[in-house]
């Protein structure tokens, strides 16, 4: 971490930091950044007010789209299985996304360490959004989402399911705490406290009146910053993103996925959270996470009208076709699980085995189930709702 840089910080200040690497038992004797706690926002210019209005009204699109839709509910899993594949990415885990889709009709027989830790995301996820729903994020709720997360992974370790104890760096390319590309606050009751203070500040917000994507972008910095877990803490400050916009009813569902764009462009994301730190720079962050969500919230809302139209492209050919019955129910729950076996009809439906298979030779029939074969199961793949799903995201976005 260059020292000299960090030193000048208008918005934080450095604290000695000492100790053994219990890797090499080499000494330290290098520095950790503490920030100041978040308080009134930050003065931003004329061109990122009107980035950040643009965030606004994107989001407003995708809360009212979602509002016309029967049940919005059925979209959450596509939205949440490619933020979990994509937010895991982005910090060196990945799994391809048809893999994440196909996991629940593979079962949980082997998997791969790194679909097994995407599929760890999604469970935390969940949990969360079930939380914000009557209750503010805590410190205790984040403890508890980053031990399932890290859960059966390397990080699985005394440190997980808590505030850490002890030191870490980020972007240690050599593995010295001093070749860090940035150092954080050191543990103990002051890391502790200085979470607490972020999730109160989170939870008045609104009272303050701060802007929910200012409100959104300050409190995604100052999460980062403090890094208070051994592990996990970009994926789990990308979650604290959608989990804000709930508790502050932005959006009423997690119909977000901010991650694939941020992904795109992780060198220009992590330098400007440094330049925060660095130089005070809260303008260039700002906007930059607002033009992240606006166009998050543009290619998320594309993207499901386009899942809404397979769906309803498959309707028609269900009555052209002149079927009914189970058959209507399998078509509508696929934009949400376009993998399935034959016992997940089964299960899903209420039929017998014998009754789920007759409704999938009919949906490949139409041209709307494709039978494939992953881990030697065998499965049948709604492949129009998968396209939809796993397109790159655009480059641009109005």
């Amino acid at each position: 971490m260059d020292v000299e840089r960090f030193r000048r910080s208008p918005v934080g200040h450095l604290v000695p930091l000492a100790g053994t690497d219990g890797r090499t038992g080499e000494r330290y004797d290098h520095f950790g950044f503490v920030p100041d706690p978040l308080g009134d926002p930050p003065s931003l210019s004329g061109g990122t007010w009107t980035v950040v209005s643009r965030a606004n009204r994107s989001l407003g699109a995708l809360e009212q789209g979602a509002s016309l839709i029967p049940n919005p509910g059925i979209l959450r899993q596509p939205t949440l299985r490619r933020e979990a594949q994509s937010t895991s990415a982005l910090e060196g885990t990945f799994a391809p996304l048809d893999d994440v889709l196909a996991a629940e009709a593979v079962g949980s027989g082997e998997r791969s360490a790194a679909l097994a830790e995407v599929l760890n995301y999604i469970e935390s996820a969940e949990m969360g959004f079930t939380w914000v729903h009557d209750r503010p994020v805590t410190t205790g709720l984040l403890e508890e989402l980053q031990s399932v997360l890290v859960r059966g992974t390397r990080a699985d370790t005394a440190q997980a399911g808590r505030v850490r104890s002890i030191p870490v760096a980020i972007g240690s390319h050599g593995g010295a705490i001093e070749d860090a590309r940035f150092v954080p606050m050191p543990p103990g009751v002051p890391l502790r406290s200085a979470v607490d203070d972020l999730l109160r500040w989170v939870a008045d917000a609104d009272e303050m009146r701060v802007d929910p994507v200012v409100a959104a972008a300050m409190a995604h910095y100052q999460f980062e910053t403090l890094h208070p877990f051994n592990d996990g803490n970009g994926r789990l400050g990308r979650l604290l993103i959608v989990l804000q916009f709930m508790r502050s009813r932005v959006l009423s569902e997690p119909l977000l996925s901010v991650s694939p764009w941020f992904e795109a462009r992780r060198e220009r994301y992590q330098d400007a959270l440094a330049a925060v730190s660095a130089d005070g720079d809260w303008d260039s962050w700002v906007a930059l996470f607002a033009e992240g969500i606006h166009r998050s919230a543009v290619d998320t809302g594309e993207r499901l009208t386009a899942l809404l139209a397979v769906q309803s492209s498959y309707r028609d050919r269900i009555r052209d076709s002149g079927l009914r019955g189970m058959v209507v129910d399998v078509v509508d729950s696929l934009i949400g699980s376009p993998f399935v076996t034959i016992p997940m009809v089964a299960r899903a439906t209420g039929k017998t085995y014998q009754a789920a298979s007759s409704a999938v030779q009919r949906l490949q029939d139409v041209g709307i189930l494709d039978e494939v074969e992953r881990q030697g199961v065998r499965m049948f793949r709604a492949t129009d709702v998968v396209r939809v799903t796993t397109r790159p995201v655009r480059r641009s976005a109005p």
